[in-house]
């Protein structure tokens, strides 16, 4: 089994430490480089070409967010997927952070199973938003400007509604409960979203969701 390959984007030398100790003790993730800031960062993700980037979003010499927006932007390196590791005082980066292309957050806290196991996550396609980090991003998102109601020109109500789920933050279990379809069906129709929209993962149909005006305050 080839093991999942992570670089790992912190200023703080003992977070990375930490988080490469733990990553290490998986049989199927391997840490391939390491950088201290975002710049860094980018000149190890183009030298190692990594399946996950663990990035933080506060960094002295090149925050994470330019350095996340300019690898997702570099066709060279279609594949990475980039988690952004965050603290409860970066609520005003992670919206922004989600249009960038960000395939999620994690707490830099986060359990050491809970972390390989996103890793894990991110690395087979899906999107990692925890319940925490979550309900910050829908926050941020709900007073972002509506930009765009004409991108939702091409779905069918039920494609609507399905939309409007997954931008209030609901699993594929969850809007199956509450639109009454088996967690398969309503599978299928993220999936059909996803190509609708050309959105790169679920969180970023959380950003259509509000840009579009589907989804605005207090309607969750």
């Amino acid at each position: 089994m080839t093991a999942i390959r992570v670089v790992l984007v912190d200023d703080q030398h003992l977070v990375r430490t930490g988080l490469r100790a733990l990553l290490d003790r998986a049989s199927d993730i391997e840490v391939v480089g390491e950088a201290g800031d975002g710049g860094g960062g980018l000149a190890v993700v183009r030298e190692q070409r990594p399946d996950v980037v663990l990035m933080d979003v506060r960094m002295p010499g090149g925050d994470g967010l330019e350095a996340t927006r300019r690898i997702l932007g570099d066709p060279r390196l279609t594949g990475v997927r980039v988690v952004m590791l965050t603290t409860f005082d970066d609520d005003e980066y992670l919206f922004e952070a989600i249009r960038a292309g960000a395939a999620g957050f994690l707490l830099k806290d986060t359990p050491p199973d809970a972390l390989r196991e996103a890793v894990r996550v991110v690395a087979g396609g899906d999107a990692l938003l925890s319940p925490a980090v979550t309900r910050r991003v829908l926050t941020a998102a709900a007073h972002a400007p509506v930009t765009d109601p004409a991108r939702l020109a091409g779905l069918t109500a039920r494609e609507r509604d399905v939309l409007a789920q997954v931008g209030a933050g609901r699993s594929n279990t969850e809007i199956g409960q509450v639109l009454f379809l088996s967690p398969d069906t309503a599978r299928t129709y993220v999936s059909r979203l996803l190509q609708k929209l050309n959105a790169r993962d679920r969180s970023q149909l959380v950003v259509i969701a509000y840009e579009s005006g589907l989804v605005r305050p207090g309607e969750q």
